[in-house]
């Protein structure tokens, strides 16, 4: 979780990601941010993130993300 919290902060030094759970709703990470995530998220946790998880569900908090992350990375 923390690495993911590096990474967000990278993003958006101004935002508590540990407590924010409107990330996507209050349009705090717009696309860009999205597209950014998927990479690094790839690269640092060597997961794949497929475009049907792409949703704002997976994406309105840091806990929600970590959670879709360790959801994939049991899956292989």
């Amino acid at each position: 979780m923390n690495t993911l919290l590096r990474m967000l902060k990278g993003l958006h030094p101004d935002v508590d990601f540990e407590t924010c759970e409107t990330l996507i709703d209050d349009k705090i990470l717009d696309s860009f941010d999205i597209i950014t995530l998927v990479a690094d998220i790839n690269s640092e946790f060597d997961v794949t993130i497929p475009a049907e998880e792409i949703i704002p569900e997976n994406f309105n908090s840091a806990r929600a993300l970590y959670a879709l992350i360790e959801r994939l990375s049991n899956e292989d």
